[in-house]
């Protein structure tokens, strides 16, 4: 029998009454097998899971730091005491625990794990770049595929096989947590359809372009995706336009200079709800894709930048609690199939910004 905590999820999401949602309801029926519920938190060096990692130094790819140390580490998290939802956040950019923490507390799986990302101050840096530069070498370091001639990032060292073989490594050395539920029935690649890419900045560009090529169930994008002169974010996309979901503070650089604003819009999430200001309206937000904050960061565009993450410079009220709790939630459960009216293409990213 499924347990209780699955089917209360299952008949909940079937109530939504489309397609999607129920097709959502019967892959999120994941049941714990944990004698032991507790919130597991599991590091492990990329090296030790794939004998095949090698380092790229031509790209800051590396195994080990130049005194010794791991530099490979990876990491997952989840907690089995919360019903699960069947998906599985791959997190493409330094590890944020307090999101893991939150993810997990939504019934979300989530993993961090190392891949090329460092390549963005060392290769393509010419001004301009070259039309698809930026956007090829994102795709090669996702997929491990040839599909840039400025580097050379073999498929045991592309996001997409490294994510497989730690999920992999977890299915053996955490079984009661579920993870194999995110493996092909082969075994043989992951389920990228209960997987949910995200990342702040450099990662969320990352996330978007990878999901432009693989359908995913979702993209979250935190004060980005940028990549401006670049044209890859109005290419056809294998993920739905749909799943795109970002939030940008109107202080942060990428989103003054108007490149996070026009990768929205060149990305079809226009198509699903108006820009709105999360510190202005309540969830759901009309159901956009499009998510702002103006709280005061005392000018520091700096801050504004990591703001909107989970954090040091979030915005908190004066006990010290995050006051974007339902933006995170919304951002990383909100059904794909509720969207809102579509807006325009006129200046609406002007009007949004200072």
């Amino acid at each position: 029998m499924k347990s209780s905590h699955a089917l209360i999820l299952a008949c909940v999401l079937v109530a939504f009454g489309s397609n999607n949602s129920i097709v959502f309801a019967q892959q999120s029926l994941l049941e714990f097998t944990d004698s032991k519920p507790q919130h597991y938190k599991l590091t492990e060096r990329a090296s030790e899971v794939d004998s095949r990692v090698k380092a790229h130094p031509d790209v800051g790819f590396l195994i080990d730091t130049k005194d010794g140390k791991p530099a490979d580490i990876q990491q997952a998290a989840v907690d089995t005491r919360v019903a699960p939802r069947g998906k599985l956040v791959i997190w493409l950019m330094g590890h944020n625990e307090p999101l893991f923490d939150r993810l997990n507390s939504y019934g979300l799986h989530a993993i961090r794990v190392h891949y090329a990302n460092k390549w963005f101050g060392i290769k393509c840096r010419e001004n301009p770049v070259g039309e698809h530069c930026r956007g090829n070498i994102r795709l090669e370091a996702a997929t491990g595929m040839d599909f840039s001639d400025d580097v050379d990032i073999p498929k045991p060292d592309g996001m997409m096989e490294r994510a497989y073989q730690f999920v992999k490594w977890l299915a053996k050395k955490n079984p009661q947590a579920g993870w194999s539920h995110f493996l092909t029935k082969d075994g043989k690649g992951l389920r990228w359809e209960d997987v949910i890419v995200s990342g702040s900045s450099h990662g969320s560009t990352t996330a978007s372009r990878f999901a432009k090529f693989q359908k995913v169930s979702r993209v979250v994008a935190l004060c980005g995706p940028r990549d401006q002169l670049q044209s890859w974010q109005s290419l056809p996309s294998a993920t739905p336009e749909n799943r795109y979901f970002g939030f940008s503070h109107v202080l942060d650089g990428g989103w003054v200079d108007d490149h996070y604003c026009r990768s929205w819009e060149l990305l079809g999430m226009h198509k699903f709800g108006p820009i709105v200001n999360v510190d202005q309206i309540k969830p759901p937000y009309g159901n956009t894709r499009r998510l702002i904050t103006d709280f005061d960061v005392g000018g520091d565009a700096r801050r504004a930048h990591s703001s909107v993450q989970p954090g040091s410079r979030a915005r908190k009220d004066k006990a010290g609690n995050y006051m974007h709790e339902d933006v995170w939630r919304f951002l990383y459960t909100h059904p794909v199939d509720k969207v809102g009216k579509p807006t325009p293409l006129d200046d609406s990213c002007e009007k949004n910004q200072r």
